[in-house]
């Protein structure tokens, strides 16, 4: 009997030290990936103005992440396409007026150029990170 109660204390003694491990190990991992999360931004914008046949800005390089939302805010006197040349493809009509919203995300890791069809400038080359 004694050595029944002597293996019962050491299986007690066991247990609680690895549940109190397990609880220890949980705790930094949830840290660690609630700072990942606010490190990026909620979106990417970029503002666009064309005036007078010229657009600005032009030759730009922009970073963003792969899914991450990007918002191209527009102010134009004059109709163009704006062409995001991601994989598929997109196209905005650009009409001449202030205040147009146009929202995207790339899903392909990599150089995506932004170009004005008609004014034939690329406004900006997105370096996509996943």
């Amino acid at each position: 009997m004694i050595r029944t109660a002597g293996a019962l204390a050491v299986c007690i003694v066991a247990a609680v030290t690895v549940t109190a491990c397990g609880a220890s190990v949980d705790a930094p991992a949830a840290r660690t990936s609630a700072s990942v999360s606010t490190d990026v931004p909620a979106e990417v914008t970029i503002s666009v103005r064309i005036a007078g046949g010229s657009v600005t800005p032009t030759n730009t390089r922009t970073e963003a992440r792969q899914y991450q939302p990007i918002v191209i805010k527009v102010d134009s006197d004059a109709a163009d396409e704006l062409h995001v040349h991601s994989e598929p493809s997109q196209t905005f009509a650009v009409e001449p007026k202030a205040g147009q919203e146009f929202r995207f995300v790339v899903t392909v890791p990599g150089r995506v150029d932004v170009e004005l069809h008609h004014a034939g400038k690329t406004v900006t080359t997105l370096l996509i990170r996943q």
